[in-house]
């Protein structure tokens, strides 16, 4: 009786680990995307490997998703061949997730030419750009209290003038206030965005470390519920 109880209560808490992926996997994917749209319209990010991080993401939320399904059958009719397929499976995603993390870590030291490279386009394609994006820099400069990329002169080529820039840039953001005020620094912010968004991006990557890194846990308990439950339906005990 004591081995039975013991693998019923493996078959549940099985379950519920199962039940916690699949609301991860849920949550992966609901990040990716936020994460994504982030990157190339709120901050408008360009540059292709941005898109890596976000994308795998979004893979690893769906595959996920869809064991966590498969997981959670197979330990409610305590099916051998199920439940040996999904710890299979988990292993597989947890090897995604380490090749996952490296890259991420790569990523991670290329954010300050990826940011520098994403804010020269921004500010070189303003003038000739939709009004979408405009707003969207004009949002991005006002939301990080910044101007240009490095400092407000990156902005030099906004008019002819050579001493203006867009109004987002003022501190106290009113119409025309930019209109040559360029080195005022009573009126404009001096300080570029590149470092305010390379630490905004960064603090982010670390929340999703730390996600993953809850994840990996709970997908490691998973494996070693499921290699417990497939030993006790091995061994033929009724786990009913």
């Amino acid at each position: 009786m004591g081995v039975e109880g013991g693998m019923k209560c493996v078959k549940f808490l099985l379950f519920f680990f199962n039940f916690i992926f699949w609301i991860c996997g849920l949550a992966l994917i609901v990040v990716g995307i936020l994460v994504q749209l982030a990157l190339h319209k709120t901050f408008m990010i360009r540059d292709a490997t941005a898109s890596g991080a976000p994308i795998v993401l979004i893979g690893i939320g769906v595959v996920i998703f869809f064991i966590a399904f498969f997981g959670c059958c197979g330990a409610w009719k305590e099916n051998y061949c199920m439940v040996t397929t999904f710890a299979i499976l988990i292993s597989l995603v947890i090897i995604v997730e380490i090749a996952a993390a490296i890259a991420g870590y790569i990523f991670r030291n290329k954010i300050s030419t990826v940011v520098q490279d994403s804010l020269t386009e921004m500010i070189t394609k303003y003038n000739n750009s939709s009004a979408e994006f405009r707003d969207a820099v004009d949002k991005l400069q006002e939301d990080l209290k910044c101007c240009g990329a490095n400092s407000s002169t990156d902005w030099k080529h906004f008019k002819p003038d050579g001493t203006s820039v867009p109004d987002s840039c003022c501190k106290n953001v009113t119409a025309n206030c930019g209109a040559k005020t360029m080195t005022d620094s009573a009126k404009v912010y001096q300080k570029g965005c590149h470092d305010a968004l390379e630490a905004l991006l960064k603090k982010n990557i670390q929340w999703v470390i730390v996600a993953a890194l809850v994840i990996a846990f709970l997908q490691i308990m998973g494996i070693v519920f499921s290699c417990m439950l497939m030993r006790g339906i091995r061994s033929g005990y009724e786990v009913m």
